[in-house]
């Protein structure tokens, strides 16, 4: 790891902090494809989770990408649940000779299956770039997945977040918090008062 990565791995944790709370129920992403220290494109998971960081930046490379390092602040997919070309793929035959990695994934379409998928492609991979960094992009997502539900947190403004969570303090938050992790959500707020005290009691709300 270089400052260089660094640097680069930054952008592309920014750009994927831009879209937080847009993306559910896929995680924000950032995609930064560099040549020759030149960032020839970039982007981020688009409004409602589709298409994915890379699937939008490694076509905008063009034949810029060959050769190419791309910065991607979560492991690219070794598969899609849709069954289409997965983020490894397209990183594969855009001809990127190096990819720099944040967070792996600990999905069933990743769990190390893009990292794997990429270097026995022949590319060179580092992972773990900034993974403190960009751990607040995936908390809601890898809470879903381990129990479910979607996060909740205390917010002002929600600003980040997915939706704001309305239930009544007296409901069966535990069931409203599952029937909206099936929805996809990931990450929700709500404000002082009651609820978040119900939520704490139960062991619901994340601090």
């Amino acid at each position: 790891m270089s400052d260089t990565d660094e640097g680069f791995m930054r952008l592309a944790i920014d750009l994927a902090l831009a879209q937080m709370g847009q993306t559910w129920p896929n995680p924000a992403v950032g995609c930064v494809i560099v040549k020759d220290g030149v960032v020839v494109s970039q982007a981020a998971t688009a409004p409602g989770g589709r298409p994915h960081a890379e699937e939008q930046a490694a076509p905008a490379a063009g034949e810029a990408a060959r050769g190419a390092t791309a910065y991607v602040t979560m492991e690219p997919c070794g598969a899609r649940s849709s069954g289409r070309i997965s983020c490894s793929q397209y990183l594969v035959e855009a001809g990127v000779s190096r990819v720099v990695v944040a967070a792996v994934d600990p999905s069933p379409f990743a769990s190390g299956r893009g990292v794997e998928r990429l270097r026995q492609a022949g590319l060179e991979v580092l992972t773990g770039v900034l993974s403190a960094d960009a751990a607040v992009l995936y908390e809601g997502y890898l809470h879903r997945l381990e129990t479910g539900r979607p996060m909740v947190r205390i917010s002002e403004d929600g600003a980040g977040y997915d939706a704001r969570f309305a239930a009544s303090a007296r409901a069966d938050l535990v069931t409203e918090l599952n029937r909206l992790g099936e929805a996809g959500y990931t990450r929700l707020w709500t404000t002082p008062g009651d609820l978040a005290d119900a939520l704490a009691a139960k062991g619901l709300l994340t601090t």
